[in-house]
């Protein structure tokens, strides 16, 4: 099997978190496309000794710490606007390392030994890497949630998630137009969409109504994520992979309010 045969299956999952370490799609890609630029003019370079995937996701890392993007380079960062713009001001109090930790672990799933040789880290220090990263973004961000989703233990679920971090949950919707009525009558902050709803309308259409009428960010939840990593434009900037972690949903709600104006810093 070639290297790029190996590195095919994971590419998806890199572009997803690229888009969540940056906040941005077009952001994400680009360092995505770089590394496999890197590999490509020097595949002798590539890590051999560890499973492709760490492999690549090394690679990656190689070139998103020689960009300094989270360091603010000569501190002009008027050249980011949107969500990078967001994110550059937030990035002041934060390290990047422990942003890297929490969502090489909690989203990528990645063991603690694994993360630490991704970010050049000792496995004792990862744990309060991510701590540290959780604490600080919690601390800055709160938000109203709209949780859509038709199946009542996992919307359960998903509220005690989002109330344990402080938010407020506005209400649960099982269908796309009570999602829809319900964001009308409480505009939210954030929302948490599953894509196959109860009366077997779609998750996806929900959230395209909702997004007409209001600028929110919005995370997946689905048992199918390859069906939206397809490299085809617009995909979702955050997602969860059912069955999920806790801890995944928090750092996926943590990085999609990172990026988001409108949350305001919790006292």
């Amino acid at each position: 099997m070639s290297l790029g045969q190996e590195l095919a299956p994971h590419l998806p999952f890199l572009r997803r978190y690229a888009r969540a370490l940056t906040g941005s799609q077009t952001h994400g890609d680009a360092f995505v496309r770089a590394a496999l630029e890197a590999i490509v003019a020097s595949p002798g370079d590539f890590p051999r000794d560890v499973e492709p995937r760490l492999g690549l996701y090394r690679t990656f890392h190689a070139i998103w710490s020689t960009a300094n993007i989270e360091t603010g380079g000569d501190g002009d960062d008027s050249g980011f606007g949107g969500a990078e713009g967001i994110a550059q001001a937030r990035l002041s109090r934060i390290t990047p390392l422990s942003r890297q930790a929490l969502l090489l672990t909690s989203l990528e799933g990645f063991s603690t030994e694994d993360t630490a040789y991704l970010i050049d880290s000792k496995p004792d220090d990862v744990d309060s890497l991510v701590a540290e990263a959780l604490a600080e973004i919690e601390r800055q961000t709160h938000a109203e949630v709209l949780i859509i989703e038709d199946e009542p233990i996992i919307a359960m679920d998903i509220e005690m998630i989002v109330r344990d971090l402080g938010h407020n949950v506005t209400g649960v919707a099982v269908t796309r137009s009570e999602a829809v009525a319900q964001a009308r009558q409480s505009p939210p902050s954030l929302v948490l969409a599953d894509i196959q709803l109860a009366d077997d309308s779609s998750g996806i259409d929900a959230v395209k109504d909702i997004l007409a009428e209001f600028s929110v960010p919005v995370i997946f939840i689905t048992a199918f994520p390859e069906r939206l990593l397809t490299g085809t434009r617009p995909e979702p900037t955050f997602l969860i992979t059912k069955p999920f972690q806790r801890s995944t949903v928090k750092a996926a709600i943590s990085q999609a309010l990172f990026f988001d104006a409108a949350t305001v810093p919790a006292d």
